[in-house]
């Protein structure tokens, strides 16, 4: 078994921004050493998420509404008496959409379905230079 760690570095605009990272996870997998076996994504932060979904405008559009309907930022949340940033709706969003996401892939190819792509979301309320930690893993 073999194990290559490397590192995603983007500009988000906050707000929900979303981001398709699937190109970049595509060629990190196809550069490694490794064949066949999973990479695993991490969101270096507490306040952006990641998963897979289809990368169309109004399905995007969808995406953002549910969170303003589930999590909405104009109420009161504990999380900003302490900061007094106003994102503790970003840090709760976060939490619940997660910070990893693990895909298999074979002959260096991500085993994704053909609407799939990974997106990486960032829900704080301004914009921000994120990290993702990618590791891939396999033979």
């Amino acid at each position: 078994m073999t194990v290559e760690t490397r590192e995603i570095t983007l500009q988000s605009r906050g707000n929900c921004d979303i981001v398709d990272i699937t190109a970049q996870v595509g060629k990190d997998v196809e550069k490694s050493g490794i064949n066949n076996g999973t990479v695993t994504l991490f969101v270096v932060g507490s306040t952006a998420g990641i998963t897979t979904i289809e990368y169309e405008p109004n399905l995007l559009s969808d995406f953002k509404g549910m969170w303003n309907r589930t999590i909405p930022e104009n109420i009161p949340y504990d999380h900003n008496k302490t900061w007094g940033d106003g994102n503790g709706h970003s840090h709760v969003r976060a939490s619940t959409l997660g910070a990893s996401l693990t895909v298999p892939f074979v002959n260096k190819r991500l085993t994704l379905g053909t609407w799939q792509q990974i997106i990486f979301v960032d829900f704080d309320n301004r914009p921000r230079s994120r990290k993702i930690a990618v590791q891939i893993v396999g033979e």
